[in-house]
This record gives structure tokens, C-alpha cells and sequence, in this order.
């Protein structure tokens, strides 16, 4: 399951560094598939689509600080619980119910982000 940033974001940025995925952006930011993995070029995700890794997104929020479900494996893989929530001086990084994966889902996602690591 991917973790989502609630409203009650108060934009303080502590999670963004905290991500090994770099699924974590500033509202407003468009994001990429390439950030902070080794994907590149034309990939093929876990889910089956095809998209250009090196392609800019658009954001998912305008306002707040948010987490690219595509790309959140919930720190499985790099460390024992998600770190975004960890750091979160008001614990609105929680788990989003709309896109529920299951550990093994997780860490397939981790190493196809990371197949070097």
C-alpha cells in the first residue's frame, strides 16, 4: 500500500529527503519517473503501463507536499517502517487506502526501481 500525504500537511518538507525512492515532491512540482531510480527511457512498470521515464508528470497536488503511488514502496526494501511517516511532525503521512499492494508487490517495485541496490 502507498502512503498519501493528508491535508493536514503543514509543508514543512521533512518527509521529501527522507524518501529513497524520491516519491515524495513539493506541490506544484511535476515529477518523474527517473527521479531518484535507475528507471530511463521507455519502461514497462509492474502495473503493466508503458511510460517515458524521462518525461515530466504533472503534480498531484498544487498545495501540498505529495507521494507518487507509482513510485512508494513504503521504504520495503530500504528500511523496517515508512520513513515519511517516521519524520512527520504531524503524522499525516498515512497509508492510502486507494492503492493497496501487498509486501511481495512492494519489493518487486523496489527492485525493479532499484535493480542495482
Amino acid at each position: 500500500m502507498a502512503i498519501i500525504i493528508t491535508d493536514e500537511c503543514i509543508n514543512c518538507g521533512a518527509c521529501e529527503p527522507e524518501c529513497p525512492n524520491t516519491a515524495i515532491y513539493e506541490g506544484a512540482d511535476d515529477w518523474r519517473y527517473k527521479d531518484g531510480t535507475s528507471l530511463d527511457g521507455t519502461v514497462v512498470l509492474t502495473n503493466g503501463s508503458e511510460v517515458d521515464a524521462d518525461e515530466a508528470q504533472e503534480p498531484i497536488s498544487d498545495e501540498l507536499y505529495y507521494i507518487v503511488p507509482d513510485k512508494c514502496t513504503e521504504c520495503k526494501g530500504f528500511h523496517d517502517e515508512p520513513q515519511c511517516a517516521a519524520v512527520c511532525p504531524v503524522d499525516c503521512c498515512v497509508p492510502d487506502d486507494e492503492h493497496v499492494e501487498t509486501e511481495d508487490e512492494l519489493l518487486a517495485k523496489q527492485r525493479f526501481m532499484h535493480p542495482d541496490g
